[in-house]
């Protein structure tokens, strides 16, 4: 039953962001299906994208000195764990002290069993996936809290970029209703860098980034029955220089008509018009504690990655 409300969910999503005036859209999230997440864990080895690899520096380096402020005894969620393969360091730390429950939260199933996979191999952690969008997971997760356990939420590899300025506010004050005043949330930002480099990291001349963002015309093809020929399609990544953030959009090559099978529906297409699918917001050090502020946390900590400019904080809620 929940994998059929999931796929009503992804055609109307997908239905209202293709037909709606002005831009299109379609949300970020539903890139990652099986072969979605597995194309992103190559485009994390790329050399172009350094971001995942900044990110697991300081998580590998710093681990100890993070969990140091994470009072005891704790519980640990992540909003999007991935693969989980950047968290064992995290956790680890942590259960050096005491037994611990993870509860990984996800949409996609795949993504789910590769982190419970990754991490089944450390002594003394409990894993409980949670197969839900972020929110209404973390709901899930406080509500099974024992009375007295600290709550440390990640959200690591700077996923907070996917929201527009503004949003990622928004979110995380919902974030922070769940909390309990003390609980801690790790969050990771990438930082502004030039402009070329940042372009590189999000259109890879091997093409892995554009295969990743190309895929989800495809699973709206296999899923939802659409008729996309993606040879008649382009990936394009573009800086918006007013919101400080990459954009990631797919581009109709001519003028063309999809259709959508299980909503009845066609799409009309002009030349270079686009599908905006991704915002990849980059901070400063000044706009990650504007962030916090707004949003009611303050930071209790940061570390910064050298190599590549990349930022974990951690966010005591207030």
């Amino acid at each position: 039953m929940r994998e059929l409300l999931t796929t009503s969910l992804f055609a109307s999503e997908v239905s209202t962001g293709l037909c709606q005036s002005g831009q299109k859209t379609l949300p970020s999230k539903y890139l990652y299906d099986a072969l979605g997440s597995g194309l992103f864990e190559a485009i994390s080895l790329l050399p172009e994208y350094g971001l995942t690899r900044a990110d697991e520096r300081i998580l590998r380096r710093y681990s100890r000195e993070i969990v140091s402020y994470v009072p005891k005894p704790a519980m640990v969620s992540e909003l999007g764990s991935g693969s989980g393969r950047k968290t064992r360091w995290i956790l680890s730390a942590l259960c050096e002290r005491e037994p611990l429950s993870y509860y990984p939260i996800e949409i996609s199933r795949t993504a789910l069993e590769s982190c419970e996979s990754e991490l089944r191999d450390i002594a003394h952690v409990s894993i409980v996936g949670v197969e839900r969008e972020y929110l209404d997971g973390l709901r899930e997760v406080t509500a099974l809290r024992p009375e007295g356990t600290h709550l440390l939420v990640l959200f690591l590899g700077s996923a907070i970029g996917n929201f527009d300025a503004g949003a990622d506010a928004r979110f995380l004050r919902q974030v922070r209703s769940f909390l309990l005043p003390g609980d801690s949330l790790l969050l990771g930002t990438d930082l502004m860098k030039p402009v070329e480099q940042m372009l590189q990291a999000y259109d890879d001349p091997l093409g892995v980034t554009a295969a990743f963002n190309l895929n989800l015309l495809g699973r709206i093809n296999r899923e939802l029955g659409g008729d996309f020929d993606l040879r008649q399609f382009e990936h394009v990544a573009l800086f918006n220089e007013a919101a400080g953030s990459i954009e990631m959009h797919i581009r109709s090559k001519r003028e063309q008509v999809v259709r959508l099978r299980s909503e009845e529906v066609s799409v009309v297409f002009g030349k270079g018009e686009t599908v905006w699918t991704e915002s990849c917001r980059k901070y400063t050090h000044k706009s990650i504690g504007d962030l916090a502020v707004a949003s009611g946390f303050r930071i209790e900590a940061q570390w910064t990655d050298e190599e590549w400019p990349f930022a974990e904080t951690l966010l005591c809620a207030q």
